[in-house]
């Protein structure tokens, strides 16, 4: 047999001890995060799913068409469409400034965009009480006026706007990064308005990162509780949503019924993180390919 034969059929107990390591070492990394994850996401996920359809797919159907959880279902998705619309306006007039004037409070500005980021989210709830609360000065105006705003929709509106604010914003801020601004100033010269210019030469080259942001805002508004039960006042078919319905049912010991509006809502918010997914998939081959 010749040499080169016989280091092509060397057994395996011959390699480097190094590649065995750097081998066992790869398996146990990999090991390890999927452990990780399946402790951690799949476990609970299965112990929900199975809750709520321990008695069936009708008694699941049941207690989701239940008038109270079909309502509260009903307020939470809308709200949250409520959200995703106007953090695409608001969210990306914001970016647009950050991105494209300067001024002196711009990195400050930049920053306390972050802090929803950063605060439990029943502060929020406490802030607005605390600004719109029925004894203070602006709450018991607002009220004199017929405008109610704690335990009512528009406080629920104002907490979710207030938490989700973040991430249009940072989904178009480095699009509009790579949106040379050379092609705002040749439109500037051909004559076209500002207006003109920001539909026709801007907007489309953020559509998707605008859409990927209201996304993940709808997805955000979904799933908030903390702010939502400060603010709400939990009045079923009025102002209870979804995620404080499902702590209620949790409280009644009803732990189906809490299962069934959670997988609901699970189902729907992993919808729209594939859906985002596949935008920012689609967003990455284009950019390659360009």
């Amino acid at each position: 047999m010749s040499a080169g034969s016989a280091g092509v059929n060397r057994p395996a107990s011959s390699l480097p001890l190094g590649w065995v390591a750097a081998g066992a070492g790869r398996w146990s990394l990999r090991l390890t995060a999927l452990g990780y994850l399946a402790f951690m996401i799949v476990l609970p996920l299965s112990a929900v799913i199975a809750s709520g359809f321990k008695d069936g797919i009708s008694a699941f159907a049941h207690d989701i068409a239940d008038p109270t959880a079909f309502g509260a279902l009903k307020l939470t998705i809308w709200m949250a469409m409520v959200v995703a619309a106007a953090n695409a306006v608001m969210g990306t007039l914001t970016a647009y400034v950050l991105v494209r004037y300067d001024f002196p409070i711009k990195r400050l500005l930049n920053s306390l965009i972050d802090l929803p980021f950063a605060i439990p989210t029943l502060v929020t709830g406490v802030m607005l009480v605390a600004l719109y609360g029925p004894q203070r000065t602006l709450g018991r105006w607002l009220s004199g006026h017929g405008i109610q705003v704690i335990f009512a929709t528009p406080g629920i509106i104002m907490a979710l706007l207030l938490i989700t604010y973040p991430f249009v914003i940072r989904a178009v801020q480095p699009v509009l990064m790579e949106v040379e601004a050379g092609q705002e100033e040749a439109a500037y010269t051909l004559g076209a308005s500002g207006w003109t210019t920001f539909v026709r030469v801007v907007l489309p080259a953020l559509a998707r990162a605008i859409v990927t942001g209201s996304l993940l805002s709808f997805a955000r508004a979904l799933g908030e509780f903390g702010s939502v039960v400060v603010v709400a006042g939990n009045i079923p078919g009025r102002t209870l949503t979804a995620p404080v319905f499902i702590y209620s049912q949790i409280e009644s010991q009803n732990l189906r019924s809490a299962s069934a509006m959670s997988i609901f809502l699970l189902a729907l918010s992993f919808s729209l993180i594939m859906l985002v997914e596949w935008l920012q998939g689609r967003k990455r081959k284009a950019h390659l390919a360009a």
